[in-house]
């Protein structure tokens, strides 16, 4: 069972790092805009995300941190939202508002930063 764990783990930094790789193609490329690579790598991340968050395979005396998932959660959603309003307004404007493409990059690290950081 644990070996499935370390799978789904590894499926969930595959999702991040496509989410990120797309982003910073798009931040130091030149374009700044919402790809559907972006959307995909999110997807990925949070439904990997949420199958580790299921107190499955873990060892013996080790216990979940709640608050953690909880706020990779809020993350995660702030992150899938300014996903789908920025491209809303990409397609209907053909830009997205800079403010909000740079907001997706540095939750992004915030995401992986938490999840790297907080024990």
């Amino acid at each position: 069972m644990e070996t499935l764990r370390h799978i789904v783990l590894f499926v969930h930094l595959i999702g991040f790092a496509i989410l990120f790789g797309a982003w910073a193609v798009q931040a130091f490329g030149g374009k700044r805009e919402f790809t559907r690579l972006m959307s995909i790598g999110m997807t990925i991340a949070a439904v990997a995300g949420l199958a580790l968050a299921a107190p499955w395979g873990l060892p013996e005396g080790m216990e979940m941190n709640y608050a953690k998932i909880g706020t990779k959660l809020v993350v995660l959603l702030a992150i899938g939202a300014l996903l789908g309003i920025g491209a809303g307004k990409q397609r209907k404007t053909g830009t997205v508002p800079p403010a909000m493409f740079w907001l997706v990059g540095i939750l992004t690290a915030v995401n992986a930063g938490i999840a790297a950081i907080w024990r």
